[in-house]
């Protein structure tokens, strides 16, 4: 399947994978996006995500029962907490807590649920769909956003900054 998750995701194959033109698609129709477990920590992955996405355009809604603000945004304890419309929900926690995350983002409305690298949970992924909602597994927002609006090239890498030629 060209444009699929990573070659090494154990997704590929299965009928979670999903395309590159699925995650351009969301990416372009969707711009609010609830992160649940981002981390107040500037030297964790979600803070970095949430930092660059809100720098490109997306309003981004805290969901951390422990934190009350993140990158001067008001925290949010649940989903059901998050102003509507719910439109990805953005997933940066373990994998045994996904499945009651997909039944809040269910109830919320929301049209997208986004597990990040590391996080899979087929059952889940099986529950958001049957209930209407598109389900994107074992991928970052952040690299997929800048494989497409720029920053990163298709394999990952930043070609417009990094340069073997001497200035």
């Amino acid at each position: 399947m060209s444009g699929a998750v990573g070659s090494t995701s154990p997704v590929l194959g299965t009928r979670f994978a999903t395309t590159a033109q699925q995650h351009l698609r969301i990416l372009k129709q969707y711009k609010r996006i609830a992160m649940v477990g981002l981390s107040a920590n500037p030297y964790r992955p979600s803070h970095f995500v949430a930092l660059y996405m809100k720098a490109a355009g997306y309003q981004i809604f805290p969901v951390n029962p422990r934190e009350k603000e993140i990158l001067g945004l008001r925290c949010y304890a649940t989903l059901a907490e998050v102003p509507p419309p719910v439109e990805i929900v953005d997933i940066f926690r373990e994998p045994a807590a996904v499945p009651a995350i997909v039944e809040e983002a269910i109830a919320a409305g929301a049209k997208v649920i986004w597990m990040q690298l590391g996080v899979i949970h087929e059952q889940a992924a099986a529950r958001a769909l049957e209930a209407g909602l598109e389900v994107v597994m074992d991928r970052c927002v952040k690299i997929e956003h800048a494989r497409f609006f720029g920053g990163l090239s298709t394999l990952g890498l930043n070609a417009g900054v990094l340069s073997a030629r001497k200035r």
